[in-house]
């Protein structure tokens, strides 16, 4: 019979107090986003915004709150075959500035500073399939959309 040791047993208890836990984002009911993307707990101020924002395509139909001030950076990985179009704006509160990353062919990269209260929605769309290379390949004319909505707060 194998001993259970006290080390075991605190490590299963860290284990299953962490399962089931969940810390309300502001996001509309979704669970944070990974580390890396979405709104940086970190970063929060006192009306639940994040401080700084960063989304990639994970991020499709996501809520997020960005404080006044802070900023948002987001980086659509694309390929030549399959790339991404330039990200629209539509809505206030958000002001382009310079993303400083150098673009590789597809991508979509843009940044902006949280400058007024509003609600701006962001979009994107690329092929879902490549073009044909061949005239005896099959195309597809399918989109895959990317949009995420934006609160300034």
């Amino acid at each position: 019979m194998r001993r259970i040791t006290p080390l075991v047993l605190a490590s299963a208890a860290l284990l299953l107090a962490g399962c089931g836990s969940q810390q309300d984002t502001g996001s509309g009911g979704r669970a944070p986003a990974p580390s890396g993307t979405g709104a940086s707990p970190a970063g929060r101020n006192a009306g639940d915004c994040a401080a700084q924002a960063n989304l990639t395509a994970a991020d499709q139909d996501r809520h997020v709150c960005v404080a006044k001030g802070g900023e948002l950076r987001l980086t659509l990985d694309g390929t030549k075959a399959r790339p991404w179009k330039p990200v629209t704006v539509s809505g206030t509160g958000l002001e382009a500035i310079n993303a400083g990353l150098v673009l590789q062919p597809g991508d979509a990269t843009a940044a902006y500073r949280a400058v007024a209260p509003g609600t701006v929605k962001l979009a994107s769309s690329r092929p879902l399939c490549p073009e044909p290379t061949a005239p005896d390949q099959v195309s597809c004319k399918g989109t895959e959309e990317w949009t995420v909505t934006v609160r300034v707060g």
